[in-house]
């Protein structure tokens, strides 16, 4: 499942890092490297598995390869939250009928 994918990609923090200065604008791994700690070949891997994971594109323009955010990735991510958002509201106003029976 493609989802289990991204949440895997996302669930380290470096990758999310990542994806945040990506959601920023586009780049290149030197770019990306400024101000983290992380070496060339670390990056290259954490771009490997946003890209196999459908969050991350790359454009090759003469020497240098750029990275952006693609949004068929956000798209899948906003599919699978939008089967749980109608959840919450049934529930929230389950939780206020509650408190309010529980009231003195």
């Amino acid at each position: 499942m493609m989802e289990n994918e991204i949440f895997r990609a996302l669930a380290d923090p470096t990758r999310r890092s990542i994806f945040e200065k990506l959601a920023a604008g586009g780049m290149n791994a030197s770019s990306l490297r400024d101000g983290m700690e992380i070496s060339q070949p670390a990056m290259s891997q954490h771009l490997s598995v946003l890209r196999k994971a459908g969050l991350v594109r790359e454009e090759r323009q003469g020497r240098f390869v750029n990275y952006e955010v693609d949004p068929d990735g956000l798209l899948l991510i906003a599919r699978w939250l939008g089967k749980y958002r109608a959840y919450w509201p049934a529930r929230i106003d389950a939780l206020k009928i509650l408190l309010k029976d529980m009231e003195p």
